[in-house]
């Protein structure tokens, strides 16, 4: 759009569009994130003319937000400021890298490296506000302890079609002769570090689902679709190849766009010579013209003249045929670029079909030998299932395994989460047991002092709300009249 003096952008579709919430966190990448989301000069020349997917013309609206009780804004300067913070208070270095160890079967584990500071990238509508954002950055601060470091809101990104948009798309908008799909999106930058106490916060996907319907209520948006709709709880590690996969894919489309985009931009250039050729044509002609003047003049006031118009005719013939050679080779070079493109792609895409089959027979067999697991040992389901309810209370894997896997009894102090009553209650020298359940063998239950798990904890929310409720009363017993 570079060169157009007015840019038309019919964006009747705005009210219409209908982009459900969802937010995706993965470990921020400080080397390359603050480039992108600050539209960094050098940044934005990476990226050229071709503007495959951010248009200029629609930067004005970004907005963005740093966290001033940090300081600075350089994510490297305070990801070095964790490692330091991490190592006075556990005493031990951060684990930065993926490392191998180990397990009690002799197999090699893959253990995952720290990521303290993570980013999430939020979908937006086109009339979200920075501020809404923020809301949302400080509500996760406050339910799960991550910090928003930085905010950015996204509205310049997206990708042109070819050619007008399917009946049944509300987002895409016209500008000039053409039509753009947008993204609207904001990247939060999260500091995932526990300052108290040097670790890392943990969120299990039932967070992940509380959050996702966080942002739907602040952003007023319609939710996405929970992995509990979806199906996507099993077999998560498949999950994540195959949509791994899928970002392939659409990273082949956008490879594709930006050779069409090449192409377009060869085709622009190709007009452009092709208008000058016929500019230089007219000005042939009427050098010939004035060339036949004087040559009728010529006998009159000598030759010298009329010789130094035929050399000026001649050179621009000259250059003539050179542009028209230039245009036969431009021709033939954006077909060479089109068939090769077009082959890469073709390769690409059959290799990531090969890929694919390959995940899904291996999802198959997967399954196959998850059936045959929940068949052959009837009471794995149940095993797991007391190895999430023990997680979510707060035990630790070594007192998972001793409760499971050795079949013995703990005793705790401390303080055990309630999933239904969304709150802590303390223990104190308390003996906890897996057993069957005493009405169903199938089944087992987790007993605290011998008592099922669900009656202690609804007893110690009644034994609260009894607390709170004469704490409420007290002050109105000692009230009196005044005469």
């Amino acid at each position: 759009m570079s060169g157009l003096q007015a840019i038309f952008i019919n964006k009747s579709n705005f009210k219409k569009m209908a982009t459900k919430s969802s937010i995706h966190i993965k470990p921020c990448n400080i080397a390359s994130s603050g480039a992108h989301n600050r539209r960094t000069a050098e940044y934005m020349r990476n990226i050229g003319e071709s503007k495959i997917y951010v248009v200029s013309e629609f930067s004005g609206d970004n907005e963005q937000w740093i966290n001033p009780d940090f300081g600075n804004s350089d994510l490297q300067v305070h990801y070095d400021n964790i490692k330091k913070m991490v190592k006075e208070k556990t005493g031990r270095a951060m684990q930065e890298k993926e490392r191998e160890r180990k397990g009690k079967n002799g197999k090699i584990i893959k253990v995952a490296g720290c990521s303290p500071i993570r980013e999430g990238v939020l979908l937006i509508k086109p009339d979200t506000t920075l501020e809404e954002v923020r809301k949302f950055g400080e509500m996760c601060r406050q339910r799960w302890g991550i910090t928003p470091l930085q905010i950015f809101l996204h509205k310049d990104e997206g990708h042109w079609l070819n050619g007008q948009p399917d009946a049944a798309d509300k987002e895409s908008f016209q500008v000039g002769d053409r039509w753009f799909k947008p993204n609207y999106h904001a990247h939060i930058v999260f500091d995932w570090m526990n300052h108290d106490t040097g670790k890392s916060q943990k969120l299990n996907d039932e967070d992940m689902t509380e959050m996702q319907s966080l942002a739907s209520g602040i952003l007023l948006m319609e939710r996405g679709q929970s992995k509990a709709v979806t199906g996507k709880g099993h077999l998560e590690r498949n999950d994540f190849i195959i949509e791994k996969q899928k970002a392939e894919l659409q990273r082949i489309d956008a490879e594709k766009r930006h050779k069409e985009q090449q192409v377009n931009l060869a085709e622009l250039e190709l007009k452009q010579v092709k208008s000058e050729i016929r500019t230089d044509k007219l000005k042939s002609a009427a050098t010939d013209a004035a060339t036949a003047i004087a040559s009728g003049v010529s006998s009159l006031f000598g030759s010298g003249k009329l010789k130094e118009l035929e050399q000026a005719n001649e050179k621009l013939h000259q250059e003539v045929a050179k542009r028209d050679k230039g245009i036969d080779e431009l021709k033939i070079k954006m077909q060479q670029m089109q068939e090769q493109h077009g082959k890469q792609i073709r390769n690409l895409q059959g290799i990531h079909n090969q890929e694919l089959e390959a995940k899904d027979k291996e999802i198959s067999r997967l399954n196959t030998l998850h059936e045959k697991a929940f068949k052959w040992f009837p009471m794995l389901k149940e095993m797991l299932r007391m190895e999430k309810l023990c997680a979510a209370i707060g035990f630790t894997k070594e007192m998972i395994e001793s409760l499971l896997t050795k079949k013995e009894a703990i005793r705790c102090n401390g303080r055990i989460y309630s999933e239904e009553h969304r709150r802590k209650f303390d223990i104190k020298n308390d003996i906890f047991k897996v057993e069957k359940n005493p009405t169903d063998d199938s089944k087992l239950i987790l007993t605290i002092n011998k008592q099922s798990i669900d009656e202690w904890f609804k007893e110690q929310w009644n034994k609260l709300r009894q607390s709170l409720r004469q704490s409420a009363e007290e002050p109105r017993k000692h009230r009196g009249f005044k005469l």
